[in-house]
């Protein structure tokens, strides 16, 4: 028998509503520190230690390495699938001096006060232990450091014109996320789970994305439609029983006949938080 037959089974990595599909990837590659971290941006300079937790396609983490330096930087994945992305890009731009780990955002696999920042888009809302994770966050920062974050908050996206295909989505993302353990409207609640994790010192704050323009609506009626007919998503719903696949491709069109509406406007909301460890 192994020697560690008896040690506990490790956590189940936390469910990723999304996936890694080319219809998420392709939208998550257009995020950048200007449109998805300009809270932090201020309060970064050259040489501090950063950990960017849920790095993902991996283009903010370059951006926040071109500031505080490669050398300087942590990227943190949930699985090898995921940390693969981010290296991928990291090397496509050059960047290969950032160090890219597999972990959990809710026992992160440093010491503490081991950083001067941490840095997490669009991470919490996906975790079954938010709070568990900004404890931690606040554990590898060193006193005095930062806690940047910022969550959706999906209760709180607002569309025009008004299409019940929209509406249908958004009932059932908010179904899904919550069954696999998440929290979609995270935005609003950032600010009492940093309280709840020990932060004393918050800085609240809100933004949005704005979908628009032609451009940006098609962009993003094509990842919310991709999202409804391929993927984890789309396989939830069909798993369920929730939404079969008639129905998802009638709400996939629905999103590419609102981007097409020359009155097309769609705001997504965001909480953010600066947090002093």
């Amino acid at each position: 028998m192994p020697d560690n037959a008896d040690a506990p089974a490790a956590p189940p990595a936390p469910a990723y509503t999304h996936g890694y599909g080319a219809a998420v990837l392709d939208s998550h590659r257009t995020r950048t520190a200007e449109n998805s971290a300009a809270h932090l941006l201020p309060h970064l300079r050259p040489g501090m230690r950063l950990l960017d937790v849920g790095s993902g396609a991996g283009t903010i983490t370059a951006d926040l390495a071109r500031i505080v330096g490669p050398e300087s930087v942590t990227a943190l994945e949930v699985s090898e699938q995921s940390a693969e992305l981010t290296r991928t890009e990291l090397a496509r731009q050059g960047l290969d001096a950032v160090q890219v780990l597999v972990g959990d955002a809710q026992a992160l696999p440093l010491p503490d006060g081991s950083v001067d920042v941490v840095h997490a888009h669009q991470v919490l809302q996906h975790l079954p232990r938010p709070v568990a994770a900004l404890a931690e966050f606040r554990r590898v920062t060193r006193p005095g450091g930062i806690v940047s974050v910022r969550d959706s908050d999906y209760e709180g996206f607002r569309w025009w014109p008004e299409r019940p295909s929209l509406d249908r989505w958004l009932e059932l993302y908010l179904r899904a996320a919550r069954a696999n353990g998440g929290t979609p409207d995270a935005g609003r609640r950032l600010l009492a789970w940093a309280h709840e994790a020990g932060f004393e010192d918050v800085t609240p704050g809100a933004s949005t994305w704005l979908h628009a323009t032609p451009e940006t609506r098609r962009a993003w009626a094509e990842t919310c439609a991709g999202r409804l007919v391929d993927g984890p998503f789309a396989e939830q719903l069909g798993r369920e029983a929730w939404a079969g696949a008639e129905e998802r491709t009638v709400l996939a069109e629905g999103f590419r006949t609102w981007a097409d509406h020359p009155d097309g406007w769609f705001s997504v909301l965001h909480g953010e938080i600066i947090a002093r460890a």
